[in-house]
């Protein structure tokens, strides 16, 4: 068991390397053959010095290129371009592809063709059947486009239009129909998109200037968002917010009362200072007018011997009122005989 698994190391190592003839194992040697050199690189897995790899290490391709009158064999992992590779469990070749083909899949179907033939169906043609154009750019036969496309898929479908005109469905169009609109970047008619709006919230709090309180009217919102952004031309966004009038429930806040009354006091303070300055002015005045009676020589004595004066009279007006009889009244409401 021991044995295989070396033989076996030894195998993958000669797959990966070229110097594999320096590690011969028992399930597989290189052939000693005259002339063919025993220390081959490049993937070769035999080969010779004058004409280089005679066949290849698995899985690679052995690929003879002329040098002059010789020809020198190489290794490659694909096949160069104007050959296809052909496997067998001998060798691996690279053979020509057809000459009207550039490069080809196998021998019968080509991928490009060479200048003055054009690609239909894997095949190289000098003229293109029926309803297609050869193209020199793409060495392919193509649809006839129509006139007003500038590249087509066929005969009816167009996959750019010509200037001015707009792409749709594979038609071109000057206007685009209903329902769509005309994109001028990419010269297509794009479908309109109409504005779409989801269900309205809750209604906000009754409040006015940002308060809940201290009001008696107030203001409740409510909104709702846009779930689909219009196009250019498609419906614009109905109203996404509301107001409506509302009735607060609390009118005074707490502490109002109390910031109202110290108001009211603060303006009544100014108008009883006013008050006390107007009497205190008065009596001011009162004390310059009795200075001026004492500098005419008013004294002081004259002024209350005439209140004094007038007191008397109104006590004697006083008494004459009670000396008069009373007037006594009988049962018929006349005076008394």
């Amino acid at each position: 068991m021991h044995l295989q698994l070396i033989s076996f190391v030894l195998i993958m190592h000669c797959m990966d390397y070229t110097d594999c003839q320096q590690h011969p194992s028992r399930h597989r040697q290189n052939k000693q053959i005259p002339g063919v050199s025993s220390g081959c690189q490049g993937g070769c897995l035999t080969c010779s010095d004058y004409n280089g790899c005679l066949s290849c290490m698995p899985r690679l391709f052995i690929f003879l290129e002329r040098n002059g009158m010789r020809q020198i064999g190489v290794c490659l992992p694909s096949c160069p371009t104007g050959f296809y590779g052909t496997r067998s469990p001998d060798r691996n070749t690279c053979t020509k592809c057809r000459p009207e083909c550039d490069s080809c899949f196998n021998k019968i179907f080509c991928t490009r063709c060479r200048v003055g033939y054009y690609l239909h169906l894997g095949k190289c043609q000098e003229s293109c059947p029926e309803g297609l154009v050869p193209s020199d750019k793409q060495r392919e036969c193509i649809p006839m486009c129509p006139a007003e496309c500038d590249a087509c898929q066929n005969s009816d479908t167009c996959t750019r239009c010509s200037p001015s005109l707009y792409l749709l469905l594979g038609k071109c169009h000057k206007v685009c129909p209903d329902d769509f609109e005309s994109n001028d970047q990419l010269m297509e008619c794009s479908p309109q998109l109409h504005c779409e709006v989801g269900e309205w919230g809750e209604w906000s709090p009754c409040s006015r200037s940002g308060k809940t309180c201290g009001f008696k009217w107030g203001e409740e919102t409510r909104t709702r968002e846009v779930v689909q952004i219009p196009s250019v031309s498609g419906k614009p966004c109905p109203p996404i917010s509301e107001k409506k009038q509302c009735i607060l429930k609390r009118r005074r806040c707490p502490g109002q009362g109390k910031k109202k009354k110290a108001e009211r006091r603060g303006e009544r303070g100014p108008r009883n200072r006013d008050k006390q300055n107007r009497g205190q002015g008065q009596q001011e005045k009162k004390r310059d007018r009795e200075r001026e009676k004492g500098d005419r020589g008013e004294s002081w004595e004259t002024g209350d011997q005439e209140d004094s004066e007038s007191r008397n009279k109104t006590e004697q007006r006083r008494r004459r009122g009670q000396n008069r009889d009373p007037v006594v009244l009988t049962e018929g409401g006349g005076p008394e005989p």
